[in-house]
This record gives C-alpha cells, sequence and structure tokens, in this order.
C-alpha cells in the first residue's frame, strides 16, 4: 500500500538519501566513496557535464559529484524542504558562493548589521573592496530599515535570524516580501536554528545556507557549509561556481559526518533547547547578570515573533556580565563543564567572550554599536546533564564574587 504523506522530519532526517538497496552490500549508512574519478561505460561524444546525473547513479569525476557527498546535498535539501541542496568545504564557502551565484559587480547587497563576524568581514574586505558590490547594513529586526535600504540596484538581502551573538531576529516573511516587491533574493543564514526549529525557505526566502559544522553535524569533528534554494537560475549557478569555477565542495569524510550528524538532529536539538532554556531563567534570576538574550524567555523583545516564526528558540544565548572585562574572563577561566572555545551547536557546552575572540576584529566603535559590550558572554548550551550544567556556573559566578 502506498504511503499517503511523505516521511516526517526525524524520519527524513535519518534515511533520506541512504537507500541500502542503491549499495552493493546493503549498507544502511551510505559507504566514504574516496574515489577521485569513476570508470565509464565507454566514449560518448556527447557526454557533458550536463548529462551526468548522479540521481540516476551517474558520475564522471569526483570534484562534480560525489555518492556520499550527494546523499548529504539530499538529505539537507529535504529536511530544508527545498529543491536544490549543495555541500562546501565550510560554511564561509557556502556563504561565499550565494554571494558571487546572486550578485555581480555594480550590484547592491542589504545585510543585517549584527552578523557572524566572518561574513560581515567578506562583505566588507572582499564583495565591497575587492569585487564593487555596495553593501548597505541596517537594523533588520525593523524591516522598514530593510525597505528603506533598498536600492534600484539591490539584487539580495542577507539575514540571520537570530544574530550572531546579540540574538536578534527578524520577520523573514515582511523582509521576503521587501525584497521581492523590489525585485531581489532574499538569503538567510539559518546557522543558529537549523531546519529543525526554523524554515526560512517556508517564510518566502530564495536561498538559505548553513554553517554543517555546527548543529546540522553535532559533533564538533567536521567542517562543512551547505545552500538550499528553490531557486532554479541560482541552483544553475551554485552548480557551476561549487563544480567547475570554485571546486569548493564537501569532500567525501566531512559528508559521512554529515550524513552521521543528522540521524540525531531531532533528538539533539530538543536537549540543547530543554537546557538552554533553564540556564536562561537561571542567569536572568542572578544577581551579577545584567541582561539575558535568549528568544524563549519572555523579556525577550521579540519573543512574540520568534514564536510565530520559530518552531523552538534553540540552544544558543548570550549575556552580559556583571563588572568589567576581566570579571568575565574570570568568570570563564573558571569554568570546567563548559569549553573556553569558539564555535556553536556541538553536543558539547562551549562559551566564549565575543569582544575578546569572535567579534574582536571588527572593533570597538562597531561592536559597541551592534551592543556586544567587553562582558557578553556567548554560551552554546550542550546536551549534558542540565544540573552538572548550572553546578559549573554557580561555581563560575563564586569565583568573582570572592
Amino acid at each position: 500500500m502506498e504511503r499517503e504523506t511523505e516521511p516526517r522530519f526525524e524520519t527524513r532526517s535519518v534515511s533520506t538519501g541512504e537507500d541500502p538497496a542503491e549499495t552493493s552490500a546493503g549498507d544502511v549508512t551510505v559507504p566514504i566513496h574516496l574515489a577521485s574519478t569513476y570508470t565509464l561505460p565507454g566514449i560518448d561524444s556527447d557526454l557533458s557535464l550536463e548529462d551526468v546525473d548522479p540521481d540516476r547513479g551517474e558520475y564522471l569525476y569526483g570534484r562534480l559529484s560525489n555518492p556520499t557527498r550527494h546523499a548529504a546535498e539530499k538529505r539537507i535539501a529535504s529536511l530544508e524542504r527545498a529543491d536544490h541542496g549543495f555541500c562546501f568545504a565550510s560554511g564561509s564557502a557556502a556563504i561565499a558562493t550565494t554571494f558571487l551565484a546572486t550578485v555581480e559587480p555594480g550590484d547592491h547587497v542589504v545585510a543585517f548589521d549584527d552578523l557572524y563576524a566572518g561574513t560581515t568581514r567578506m562583505l566588507t574586505d572582499f564583495f565591497e573592496k575587492q569585487l564593487n558590490v555596495r553593501v548597505t547594513s541596517v537594523d533588520a529586526t525593523d524591516p522598514g530599515n530593510v525597505e528603506a535600504a533598498i536600492q534600484p540596484e539591490t539584487k539580495l538581502v542577507w539575514m540571520e535570524s537570530p544574530t550572531n551573538p546579540s540574538m536578534r531576529i527578524c520577520d523573514l516573511s515582511t523582509i521576503a516580501n521587501v525584497a521581492h516587491e523590489n525585485d531581489a533574493l532574499l538569503g538567510v543564514d539559518n546557522t543558529f536554528l537549523s531546519p529543525y526549529f526554523q524554515q526560512p525557505l517556508s517564510l518566502g526566502a530564495d536561498v538559505v545556507a548553513h554553517s554543517t559544522t555546527k548543529y546540522l553535524n553535532g559533533h564538533s569533528d567536521s567542517i562543512g557549509g551547505a545552500v538550499v534554494t528553490d531557486h532554479d537560475t541560482v541552483a544553475e549557478e551554485m552548480k557551476f561556481l561549487q563544480q567547475i569555477a570554485l571546486g569548493n565542495q564537501m569532500p567525501p569524510f566531512d559528508a559521512y559526518l554529515l550524513l552521521r550528524g543528522t540521524k540525531t538532529l531531532s533528538a539533539r536539538m530538543r536537549d540543547h533547547e530543554a537546557n538552554a532554556l533553564v540556564i536562561a531563567e537561571y542567569l536572568e534570576d542572578h544577581d551579577a547578570v545584567d541582561t539575558v538574550h535568549y528568544p524563549g524567555l519572555e523579556s525577550h523583545p521579540q519573543h512574540d515573533l520568534s514564536e510565530r516564526q520559530q518552531s523552538g528558540y534553540g540552544g544558543i544565548l548570550s549575556f552580559d556580565i556583571q563588572g568589567d572585562q576581566s570579571d568575565a574572563i574570570e568568570f570563564l577561566e573558571s569554568l570546567s563543564e563548559f569549553s573556553l572555545a569558539v564555535s556553536v551547536g556541538g553536543v558539547e557546552s562551549l562559551i566564549q567572550l565575543p569582544a575578546a575572540m569572535t567579534h574582536e576584529p571588527l572593533g570597538a566603535e562597531t561592536r559597541s554599536a551592534l551592543g556586544i559590550t567587553d562582558t557578553l558572554i556567548r554560551m552554546s548550551v550542550g546536551i549534558e546533564h542540565i544540573d552538572d550544567l548550572v553546578a559549573d556556573l554557580d561555581d563560575g559566578f563564586a569565583s568573582i564574587a570572592q
């Protein structure tokens, strides 16, 4: 009997792209295909890149396609409900390729002013200075600011929601309408929530990017990026850039790790969120904390918006600790369960000081304008036992109270 409904998210995250019937030994996981090239059945004068179709089990050269990477691309596209998926060597490569596929010299981009610091530097130091792509950064928590920044040459609007590290949220549906009314595309970095908690294509976005290094892999042992889209023209350009012009595709072993990671994505995201909410409430009640930035708290200025466009709040939060930066540093260095490290989305809890680490290159003036104080701490809450994490924070606060 044919199933009336397609598999749900949890099922697709386990099985999409991996069919035991397509492997010689009936593997329940796709093998790691390391071959750099593939034997052809014969010489075909009409053979071209367009003729080779991985969906039919056809492969020509490892840079163009690889069975392990192809399985990962199918899964990522399925999780975001997209027609096309591409896996890259890093999240930065995925984002850069998205920009290259959608803008050209002389074009204009409107971007959230509170982006991942690497994306901000990519836009200002590479696209603006070297490729003559003008960029206007705005506070996108007000869609009116995005609309006001649109110019005739605007081809792309680039958003993150929530942002890094201030956890600000933008109204993706409204901004999608603004972009489309002005013949521009909307791109969204969905790394912080993963497709489990947010699916921007359903909100009107045209392109969605991920650092698969984070939640999609989830184990802090692989670097990668992904882009999904329903836009056929963008997909064709992405394919050309990934496979021909840049060759920045995800290696087979990282694709294998990504496939493994997505199998537990649903379960992990539920635990990340449950722990993060407890810690956010704990911090909000703590005398040594000024402000907690977490969309799951009713005190978050965009809590209602997060409930409308997300199905959960995620596992990342930030908070301003009282005192000066030396107090923040002492607090961080006294922790044992929380590892002092950049990145987010792993099963282990990570914590860092953006002003002295990830966002230090932006400079004090820019950080101040974005609300990134010298004592703002970003936390990626893992899936350890919540009592152990809270006890570790107790020890940290005790260290600065002495």
